[in-house]
């Protein structure tokens, strides 16, 4: 059973990778709860009410139902489960359970985050983008129109359980969208990792199990051991926006509704891999390498009706922009990263015209 810690100043939790974990929530929740209310959707329900009812043995329990979408990842929705949550009593004393993808644990989290101030959470994602990246670190959130998780909070888990063995019901476009994750990781932290996507991604598009465990367990460490470090991104969790700055401004120009959140950030990584080539950042045969890659787990959906131009006036709505400068992440070689603010917009424009070109 693998596990990872996250140790920060206001917490310490693990991150454990393990088939069928589910079947063993009732060994991580708080001896004193009062309630517990589980987040999800009515897909994630539909395929894992049983094992969820099973494992939670009999303790009372609410499900509420949030629609699912990033469309619907806002404020409105937040607060029409924080009426529920009053609605059948909860207090201080309730745990919040996150169980879906990466949207929902970002929304149970918040939940969690704001409810009374603050109450427990514990995350259990069911993709592999949530289990590789979104359910770790503590980082919750809503979407604005005007950009991604621009209102959020820092709110660390109890635990969070990650059970390949649920990948299985997931959609092949939702998988594709989480594999663009692992190979982030690979290409900011991991030469080993970025291999694997390379070399082995017929088994991994295949879900074989002991490659989809490897990939998952090697993102989980590098996400641990950067969160660690880094728990409010003051310095070194920011590489793990790699591709995120474009990605989540293509996001918000088509209005969270034609790209899952992982097919996002490949179009940003591709964009963010031409811009450290055009910066001087990277060689072109590493270049050349991560273009190769991120192709090879697509395709993501055409890009018409999008330009540069659209892309780069998203830029200062980001929430990585500081004192008006944007924040990119450019990998410098396959395994390492570098963080660069002030980059001539017209390189930005011809990088993100590159990957338009490519879609």
């Amino acid at each position: 059973m693998p596990s990872y810690t996250v140790r920060t100043s206001t917490a310490q939790y693990d991150a454990i990778v393990e088939r069928n974990i589910l079947s063993r929530l009732a060994e991580y929740l708080p001896a004193r709860i009062s309630q517990i209310f589980v987040v999800t959707t009515r897909d994630v329900w539909n395929y894992h009410a049983k094992a969820m009812e099973d494992a939670l043995d009999g303790r009372k329990h609410h499900v509420l139902f949030f629609p699912g979408g990033e469309d619907k990842k806002r404020m409105s929705e937040v607060e029409a489960l924080a009426e529920q949550m009053m609605a059948a009593g909860a207090d201080r004393a309730s745990l919040v359970i996150g169980f879906g993808g990466g949207i929902v644990t970002d929304v149970a989290g918040f939940l969690a985050a704001i409810f009374l101030r603050g109450i427990p959470v514990l995350q259990i994602p069911t993709t592999l983008l949530g289990q590789v990246d979104a359910a770790v670190g503590g980082k919750t959130g809503v979407n604005l129109v005007s950009g991604k998780n621009l209102i959020g909070s820092f709110h660390q888990p109890l635990a969070v359980l990650i059970d390949p063995e649920v990948l299985r019901t997931l959609p092949e476009r939702e998988y594709r969208a989480g594999l663009y994750e692992v190979l982030k990781c690979g290409v900011i932290r991991s030469k080993t990792l970025f291999d694997q996507m390379a070399f082995q991604s017929a088994d991994i598009l295949g879900q074989h199990p002991g490659i989809v465990e490897s990939i998952i367990c090697e993102s989980v460490r590098i996400k641990c051991e950067v969160v660690t470090a880094d728990e409010k991104e003051g310095d070194l969790r920011r590489i793990l926006n790699f591709g995120h700055t474009i990605g989540h401004a293509l996001e918000a120009e088509t209005k969270y509704t034609r790209f899952l959140h992982g097919e996002a950030v490949a179009f940003g990584m591709n964009a963010a891999t031409h811009l450290a080539h055009l910066n001087g950042t990277l060689p072109l045969a590493d270049c050349n390498s991560i273009l190769s890659c991120i192709e090879l787990f697509g395709p993501i959906p055409k890009l018409e009706g999008i330009s540069a131009d659209m892309l780069l006036g998203r830029l200062a709505s980001d929430k990585k922009t500081l004192h008006g400068k944007v924040h990119f992440v450019l990998p410098t070689r396959i395994g390492e990263v570098t963080i660069v603010t002030g980059i001539d917009t017209g390189l930005i424009r011809q990088a993100t015209a590159a990957a338009l070109a490519a879609s």
